[in-house]
């Protein structure tokens, strides 16, 4: 079966056809700057011009920041205030006039990772972290979602986690690998006091340098990087519109 996904980021937003049964992209990514400022409208227009791009008329899944209950989109830290409350799965019907499931970003690449990358076949709780812009987060529990965990929102030293580990604070504050990492792994300890895993996969785009970060972890839980990469969010979007 071959679902468009589509992933709506703070900066970007990225879609493709997904083959389900091996959870490959079936076409070229495209990506297109998120639109600021990023209101409901100027969102659903984008995700509009996907469907047009790749000629679409089948099921639609989109993840997007955020919790999501039964459609609605409940908090808006990375996106417009404007998207909080709105129903965001009958918004983009509406602009694409397909059939739309909508889900939070993290719990999509958290989806994709567990049924495609490292997370396949683990049971017992595992948690999966995005390390980008803010830090998304994921929790299953022997292989099944418990869906808008905020993990990124624990406080630290009188901060929100992704305020002090989100990858986006060691470029902004110029801070070496070293010192980023010493802030990850407070962060990941933290986290274990709360949910004791047995594994954690690290995704986001600071997975691409784990090994400058890595050796500075000492969880009790085991530590695996993401394997979908960019893709996750893609292909755990696909994956909930196949319900």
């Amino acid at each position: 079966m071959h679902i468009l996904g589509i992933d709506i980021g703070a900066t970007g937003i990225k879609g493709a056809v997904v083959d389900l049964s091996t959870g490959t992209l079936v076409t070229e990514r495209r990506r297109v700057p998120t639109p600021d400022p990023s209101t409901p409208a100027a969102v659903a227009r984008v995700t509009a011009g996907f469907v047009r791009h790749f000629e679409w008329t089948g099921k639609i899944g989109i993840g997007m920041p955020g919790p999501i209950k039964r459609g609605r989109v409940m908090t808006a830290i990375n996106m417009h205030k404007s998207w909080v409350g709105t129903e965001a799965a009958t918004l983009y019907q509406r602009a694409t006039g397909c059939k739309v499931r909508v889900l939070n970003d993290a719990d999509a690449a958290g989806l994709a990772e567990m049924r495609f990358g490292a997370g396949r076949g683990e049971k017992g709780v595992v948690v999966v972290l995005t390390l980008g812009t803010g830090i998304g987060s994921a929790l299953f529990v022997d292989g099944v979602l418990v869906p808008n965990i905020e993990f990124g929102q624990i406080e630290i030293r009188g901060k929100l986690a992704e305020q002090r580990a989100a990858a986006r604070v060691r470029k902004e504050r110029g801070l070496t690998w070293e010192q980023w990492g010493r802030r990850v792994d407070e962060y990941l300890r933290r986290l274990e006091e709360l949910t004791w895993p047995d594994l954690i996969i690290l995704g986001g785009g600071a997975s691409r340098r784990a090994e400058k970060f890595l050796p500075l972890l000492h969880t009790n839980a085991r530590i695996m990087t993401a394997r979908l990469r960019n893709e996750a969010g893609i292909v755990g979007a696909a994956l909930h519109a196949r319900g």
